[in-house]
Formats: C-alpha cells, structure tokens, sequence
C-alpha cells in the first residue's frame, strides 16, 4: 500500500533502498516506502525549472500578498527596514522574502537563456553569486512566512528552492523523500490521535475507517505528482475520503444529556481541526509539527475530559470546558 509503514525495525532497511513494488519503483525513507522519480541532468535549465516549481508551489501554500514582483525588490527591502511596529514588520519581512526570491528566479532564468546562447555561466558567475544572496536572503526571512492556514510558520518549505539552487538536483531530490516520509508520518500520528481520542466513544462508532481512509489517501496525494497517470484516481480517492469524514454524524445512546452534547459538539470540533491539518499538510507535502503538537496535546485534554463512563461529580465538574471558547468555569 502506498505510504504504509514498513513492519520491520528501521535500521533493518537502509535509507535509499529502492525497490519495485506494485510495479512501481519506490525508495526507502524513514520507515516509509515512498514513490520514486527519474531525476534529471544536473544542468542549470533544469535547476530553472525545478526552482520555479519549487516558488509556485511556496507562493500557493504560504499566506496571501507575498508574491512580490522582483522588480520591486528595493521598495519592499526599504519598506521593511523602516517599519518598527512588530506585527507590521513581520509581514512586510514575508513580502520581502517574496521579492527576494522572485528576483532570484529572475536572475537564474536570464542566466539560462544565456547558456542556451553558448554563453558558458560557471558557478562562480556573478550573477550567479547574486542569486544565492537572494535566496539566502529569503531563507533567512522564511521564519517571519505563516501557512495561509496562520497557524504555523512553514519555513521548511521556504527553503526548498534555496536548496534546490545550492545542492546537486540528485541530493535535492533525497532530501525530499525525507521530508515526504516526514509528512507521512505526521499524518499516521494525527489519525491515530483522532482514533485514540474517539475509540471509546459510543457515539462515534464507526468513526475509526473514515479517518483510517483518509489518511491513507492523504499519503498517498502527498507522494503524487500532479503531472503523474494516476493523479485522477489519487485526487479522487483524497478528495472523497475527506468528504465522507465531515460527512460523519455521531450516533449517541440515549438518554443524552448536556454533558454528553457537549462532548460530541466538541468532538465534531476536534475532527474537523484534525482534517484542516492533514489537509494542509498533504498538499504542502511537509510536516506541520507545531500543529501536530497541539492537536495531540487537544486530543488529550478531551479525553480527560470526557472519559467513556463518567460520574455525576465528573460531569459536574467539567460543566465548564476548557476545551470550548465560548464556555468559562463558575
């Protein structure tokens, strides 16, 4: 099964491994068997191409108004050297880092069309030189770049077409499977934090094959290229599986009393937390671990909370929950 664990000890397979499986070749990475692709020359044209996808898919995933045209790249550096209002220079660091790294594509792809030229550009070129800075530049400033989500900065994947510039394309590429079995794994501990928490739970029998699907085609969606034959059936089986999980209506046992109501409505909170994380992760293919952290530290507040047999004093107790904004204690 694509993205599954492999059920032996880690260091029984060394990472790199790389084997046919399904008649699909994959490599071995952190305890995950993930999809493997054809790397391609080491040459500048297709470090271009790599970078520019590398900038596309950052700009889609990291909050809105950083996509900042190189060409004004002095007006944002001077917009942010004269900002002194935290919050404010924060966000004028990300715009910034924006046009620090669409200048830097500026440069490659001139550089680019100047080796297509015969122009022979060494990697001491100073342009080249330039570009670096820029990205580097960039990368420096990715801690200031929220997830569109803003709940979490996501600056692994502000460094990625730094590191595609500095790095052999083949290393690149190494360094990717990781941070896939990485995302991976971010998301089996997610659903088995969601299943833990609700396993107990009469009124969410059921429950546990829903998140169990969704998972496995969240993984299966973050090991997939959009340019691959079977992005059709992947996006799909994701997309449904998502559907179907918020699709879930808990079915509670009668009597049902307030205490009880309040643990399925928070429940329900708690589910859909989970799917917008999984969500965010699969499709910027790198773990979220600050959300992650939080999520399980939730899913065990909830389930102090609200245990599968509680007591009148329990229920009592826990009238007013921690775990609902809107409620405060007496």
């Amino acid at each position: 099964m694509p993205g599954s664990v492999v059920p032996v000890m880690q260091h029984e397979i060394p990472s790199g491994t790389e084997r046919v499986i399904d008649g699909r070749l994959r490599v071995y990475y952190d305890g995950y068997w993930i999809k493997a692709y054809e790397v391609p020359a080491d040459t500048l044209l297709a470090k271009r191409k790599l970078i520019e996808a590398l900038t596309r898919r950052l700009f889609n995933h990291v909050e809105h108004g950083l996509n900042v045209p190189g060409t004004r790249l002095d007006e944002a550096r001077s917009a942010y050297e004269n900002e002194t209002d935290p919050p404010r220079r924060r966000v004028k660091g990300a715009m910034l880092a924006g046009a620090m790294f669409n200048r830097a594509c500026d440069i490659f792809t001139k550089l680019v069309e100047l080796q297509a030229l015969g122009v022979d550009v060494q990697p001491d070129n100073a342009l080249m030189r330039e570009c670096g800075r820029h990205l580097q530049g960039a990368l420096s400033l990715g801690k200031m770049v929220m997830h569109r989500s803003g709940d979490e900065g996501i600056d692994e994947l502000w460094g990625e077409p730094f590191k595609a510039f500095c790095f052999p394309i083949e290393e690149f590429y190494r360094s990717r499977y990781l941070k896939i079995a990485q995302t991976m794994r971010a998301i089996d501990s997610i659903s088995s934090d969601l299943i833990a928490t609700f396993d107990a739970q009469p009124a969410f029998t059921g429950f546990a094959p829903l998140v169990d699907a969704f998972a496995v085609a969240a993984k299966a969606k973050c090991e997939t290229l959009r340019t691959d034959a079977d992005i059709f059936e992947i996006w799909t089986s994701f997309a449904v599986s998502s559907e179907q999980l918020l699709a879930f209506e808990p079915h509670p046992l009668p009597p049902v009393d307030a205490f009880q109501q309040r643990a399925i409505a928070l429940g329900l909170e708690l589910i859909n937390r989970a799917h917008t994380l999984i969500f965010s992760i699969t499709r910027a293919r790198v773990p979220m671990p600050k959300s992650t952290e939080e999520f399980a530290a939730r899913c065990e507040q909830y389930r102090e909370l609200y245990p599968q047999k509680a007591s009148e004093t329990t229920r009592r107790a826990h009238w007013a929950d921690p775990l609902d904004p809107q409620s405060a204690r007496a």
